[in-house]
């Protein structure tokens, strides 16, 4: 019986390290999401804007904070996405 339920937990151990591992390396080969903003098209972009503007406290808070780091154009994206999404 001892030897079943050592079997058994080493299939569990082993079952977890490589489903996580697997997960690892299917999310290290697809791109994040924060990294795809900075690919987006003006339009995509502007939507984006005019759908994040409609919380101006918080638009307002992220722009200052994007201002204070000197980030620009696309370099801003990724920034403001993170922080309106957060």
């Amino acid at each position: 019986m001892n030897r079943i339920r050592a079997v058994i937990a080493v299939g569990i151990i082993l079952a977890g390290t490589c489903g996580g591992a697997y997960a690892q390396a299917r999310t290290s080969s697809e791109p994040s999401t924060v990294s795809q903003v900075e690919t987006w098209t003006k339009k995509q972009w502007a939507e984006a804007k005019k759908k994040w503007a409609k919380d101006k406290a918080r638009w307002a808070g992220c722009q200052k904070q994007s201002n204070k780091q000197k980030l620009e154009g696309r370099e801003s994206w990724s920034f403001l996405y993170k922080c309106m999404t957060s």
